[in-house]
């Protein structure tokens, strides 16, 4: 089990890592748009589990256009090897940051 840091806030098991390696990545940023909690209630439950192990934060609009386009519903397992290649992708331009051996 990770100890917080001796001088971290009590609220923050992480000690502050875990903000401030997010904040140094070289991924776009985008400010989160709508209802983004009632858009992810709307999603397929298949994708919804996909995103609930995702490594990185995904918005439900470009999950969803990913999914749709991928063969959604019709061809979930092309669909989330879809995501899965993207994900890794992102992963790969930003492994210093996650962690991840590319």
């Amino acid at each position: 089990m990770l100890m917080p840091a001796a001088n971290a806030c009590s609220n923050d098991p992480w000690g502050g890592r875990r903000t401030a390696r997010n904040l140094r990545s070289n991924l776009k940023r985008r400010k989160r748009q709508g209802r983004t909690m009632h858009a992810y209630d709307r999603l397929p439950s298949t994708l919804r589990h996909w995103l609930a192990e995702a490594c990185l934060p995904w918005s439900p609009a470009s999950a969803l256009k990913i999914w749709e386009k991928a063969g959604g519903d019709r061809n979930p397992e092309a669909a989330l090897a879809r995501l899965d290649t993207i994900e890794r992708s992102m992963l790969r331009r930003d492994a210093r940051i996650w962690e991840v051996n590319a």
